[in-house]
C-alpha cells in the first residue's frame, strides 16, 4: 500500500491505482485518474465521523473545490485570513467544517446553484489578476481577457 500525503493528509492510503518509477532523480510515483483520486478523498473526507482537521479542510479547498482561501471566505461570508488560520492551526469551527462538507459534495453531486457560486467566485477571482480587453472589428465589439502584463495590441 502507498501512503498518499498529498497536501498534508496523514490518513490516506492507496491500495492501488498508483505505480512506483524509476527516475533520474529517484522513485516517483504516478496515480491513475487523480482527479477520480482527489474526489474520492474529498468524499471520504466530508462523510468521516470525526471534524475535520486543518490540513483535511485545506485539502476540500484548494484539491477539492480549486478555491483559494480568499475565495472560500467569500464564499462562508468570512475573511481569508480566517480560513488561513484555521488550516494552520487545525482548529476549525464546527460551523465551518459542516459548510465546506456541504459545499463540497453539493458542488460534486451538480448541484446547479452551488456549482455556479463556486464557479462565479473562482472566475472573479481569475479577473482580479486580469484586464478585460474590448476590439471593435466592423461595428461589433469583441472582448477578451489578458493578463495585468500581457500588452494589448
Amino acid at each position: 500500500m502507498y501512503h498518499y500525503t498529498d497536501g498534508g493528509l496523514r490518513n490516506v492510503w492507496l491500495a492501488n491505482g498508483y505505480e512506483i518509477k524509476k527516475t533520474p532523480f529517484g522513485e516517483g510515483v504516478s496515480f491513475h485518474n487523480l482527479d477520480g483520486l482527489t474526489q474520492s478523498i474529498c468524499m471520504a473526507l466530508t462523510n468521516k465521523a470525526s471534524p475535520l482537521t486543518g490540513a483535511e479542510f485545506r485539502y476540500i479547498r484548494s484539491a477539492g473545490m480549486l478555491l483559494s482561501q480568499p475565495a472560500l471566505g467569500k464564499l462562508m461570508g468570512i475573511d481569508g485570513q480566517s480560513v488561513a488560520r484555521w488550516e494552520k492551526t487545525s482548529k476549525v469551527p464546527r460551523w465551518a467544517d459542516k459548510l465546506v462538507r456541504l459545499l463540497y459534495t453539493a458542488h460534486a453531486e451538480g448541484n446547479e446553484p452551488i456549482a455556479k457560486a463556486v464557479e462565479r467566485i473562482k472566475t472573479v477571482e481569475r479577473l482580479v489578476k486580469q484586464k478585460i480587453v474590448v476590439k471593435e472589428f466592423r461595428g461589433h465589439w469583441r472582448p477578451s481577457l489578458q493578463d495585468e502584463g500581457a500588452a494589448a495590441h
